[in-house]
């Protein structure tokens, strides 16, 4: 006799869960759903889940009993204490060797913790990164889950069916890691999503600003890019946001006040990469955008008072585009060069054993950052996994060595002209860097010696040999 009771349980109605659950359910699960205002259940039961093979529970005692064993309990709820108060009430109610889920954009340290506290009960544990957004939830979403070894084979069947399948037909969801691996990998994931859209903002800007192009124009130059090495569901999104039109007829894009919202995954990055010491320099200046762009007030005055060149632009506007697009690519790639080396970084400091090529493979559809190049990244891995950076792979290499002359005079350009293009600028100036044998880190550590008797190593003496020189009258006299 078959089983009636679900084979997971989802807390947390909002639009995220309930298209989960539908997708859940549309792939032959039965699901049973709960909501801390139980009025959101029964809504759901009438309207969208009605007549489908899902179940409400009025609470948490309830929806635990009516799952199969081993129970696998997904929240969708908002991060911090919402979470660990339901897993608070869920435990008691638990039995060894159940899972909870966490699908929300939680802190990867808070899974990494609630991972170690269920284990230390019996009970298995999964943070899941989960990108697509309403749709990639409802149709397929990508999926990175992390935590308790253990729960994999117990959840495997279900997020491999709901995910969504990359072109060879794989799904998009694969083990990712131990404690908070899952969460560490999804915030990377918005961190290069907040490099993505900072960079298609700019060039935007650039095209209305400096070429005074109109957003239907625009439209279009980003549909052509999007049939190229840009081919990526942002630059498609970019497309139809400026081919959108307000209910008057003009671009819909011209009514939106210019001021950016964010809920912190991508600020977690870079506070992240401060940590472990690794330069994310584009990523860092797309937090920082945001920022800015919340001091609209402050802006508005200042652009009576501030002076600075007119944007003006008498060159070839067709070759100016061209540029642009190879610039946006050449910065494209330096954003998930920086997140790929921030998850290095990371998974050696705890042993997470990350592979990489595995995880660009999670992003080839579903996701938000899903773009044409990720089977290169996978080739790249697959051909060096020990490979420190991205732009080393011969093709990533070339790839920026064909665009970098192109790049450089749109960053130029918008510099002369006073046109605000931080990302573009940010990416080349971190690419500079990286491929500078020499830095003038060596006076800096002579100006920190001179205050602060911090020492420094020399050239022609061995690594981690440290030298001080009594600089003269004034010398050592502070700290820092």
């Amino acid at each position: 006799m078959t089983d009636p009771r679900a084979d997971i349980g989802l807390i947390g109605l909002a639009v995220m869960g309930e298209n989960l659950v539908l997708n859940f359910e549309s792939r032959g699960f039965r699901v049973a759903v709960h909501n801390r205002t139980v009025e959101r259940v029964d809504a759901f039961l009438a309207g969208r889940a009605k007549g489908r093979n899902v179940v409400g529970a009025r609470s948490v005692a309830e929806l635990v009993a009516a799952l199969k064993t081993p129970r696998r309990v997904m929240l969708m709820v908002k991060a911090g204490p919402a979470v660990d108060g339901l897993i608070d009430a869920l435990v008691a109610h638990l039995s060894p060797g159940d899972v909870l889920i966490d699908g929300g954009n939680s802190r990867f340290e808070d899974s990494a913790r609630r991972a170690g506290d269920l284990e230390a009960r019996g009970l298995l544990y999964v943070g899941a990164g989960i990108s697509g957004g309403e749709e990639g939830a409802l149709l397929g979403p990508s999926i990175m889950p992390g935590g308790s070894a253990a729960a994999w084979p117990i959840v495997a069947p279900l997020f491999r069916a709901i995910a969504a399948r990359a072109p060879d037909g794989s799904p998009c969801c694969d083990w990712v890691g131990s404690d908070g691996a899952g969460h560490f990998v999804k915030m990377v994931h918005n961190g290069i999503e907040y490099g993505d859209l900072q960079l298609l903002g700019e060039a935007y800007h650039l095209m209305e600003r400096l070429l005074g192009m109109g957003a239907a124009e625009m439209s279009g130059v980003f549909d052509g890019w999007s049939r190229g090495d840009l081919d990526s569901y942002l630059v498609e999104v970019t497309r139809d946001v400026l081919a959108a039109r307000d209910a008057d007829g003009r671009p819909l894009v011209d009514a939106i006040l210019d001021v950016a919202g964010q809920k912190g995954t991508g600020r977690w990055t870079s506070a992240t990469a401060l940590e472990l010491g690794v330069p994310l320099g584009l990523i860092d200046t797309a937090v920082s955008a945001r920022f800015l762009s919340t001091l609209k007030e402050e802006r508005v005055a200042a652009a009576k008072l501030l002076p600075g060149p007119a944007p003006s632009f008498a060159g070839d506007r067709a070759a100016f585009v061209d540029d642009l697009g190879k610039a946006l690519f050449a910065a494209k790639l330096v954003s998930y060069a920086q997140g790929f080396a921030l998850m290095r970084a990371a998974s050696e400091s705890r042993g997470w054993g990350l592979r990489f090529g595995g995880i660009a493979l999670l992003w080839r559809a579903g996701c938000i950052i899903r773009s044409s190049f990720l089977d290169r990244v996978k080739e790249a891995y697959e051909a060096e996994p020990a490979l420190p950076n991205l732009l080393l792979d011969p093709w990533f290499r070339g790839k920026v060595g064909e665009a970098q002359d192109a790049w450089r005079r749109v960053v130029s350009a918008a510099a002369l002209s006073g046109v605000w293009a931080p990302g573009l600028s940010a990416a080349l100036a971190w690419y500079d860097g990286y491929r500078s044998a020499r830095l003038p880190a060596n006076l800096l550590q002579a100006q920190r010696d001179y205050f602060g008797a911090h020492r420094y190593e020399r050239v022609d003496r061995p690594r981690g040999e440290l030298f001080h020189t009594e600089w003269g009258a004034g010398s050592g006299s502070g700290r820092d």
